[in-house]
């Protein structure tokens, strides 16, 4: 596994697993932002779901993928509601995930291809 890999695994263990605890201070920004207590919730598992992905050969690269699409919605919310610090921390786990799927794009071909195959 890759260092940048890695970074992202305790990075989405630890941010998913405070959701899922629903430790106060990720219960006190999901209110300030407006979104209810069960999107805490599956955002924490989509997160934690990613970072055991992540540590996966062959679905790595889909999870940083994955992963960066979520952080997307970071992004938005954090640009929305002026979090100048949190925004630019959002913007290197996003590039992060990026590059780690970038570097995985063959392995997401070759899933693809896969599961067309078993479509077809």
């Amino acid at each position: 596994m890759k260092a940048a890999a890695t970074v992202l695994v305790v990075v989405f263990a630890l941010s998913g697993g405070a959701k899922l605890a629903g430790l106060e201070f990720e219960v006190q920004a999901f209110a300030r932002w407006g979104y209810p207590p069960w999107f805490m919730y599956a955002v924490g598992a989509a997160e934690a779901a990613g970072a055991l992905a992540l540590l996966t050969r062959r679905y790595g690269a889909l999870a940083a993928a994955a992963l960066a699409a979520l952080m997307v919605g970071a992004l938005a919310t954090h640009l929305a509601h002026a979090e100048w610090g949190m925004l630019a921390l959002a913007t290197a786990i996003f590039a992060l995930c990026v590059g780690c799927a970038w570097q995985g794009r063959d392995e997401i071909r070759a899933l693809w291809r896969a599961s067309a195959a078993s479509r077809a």
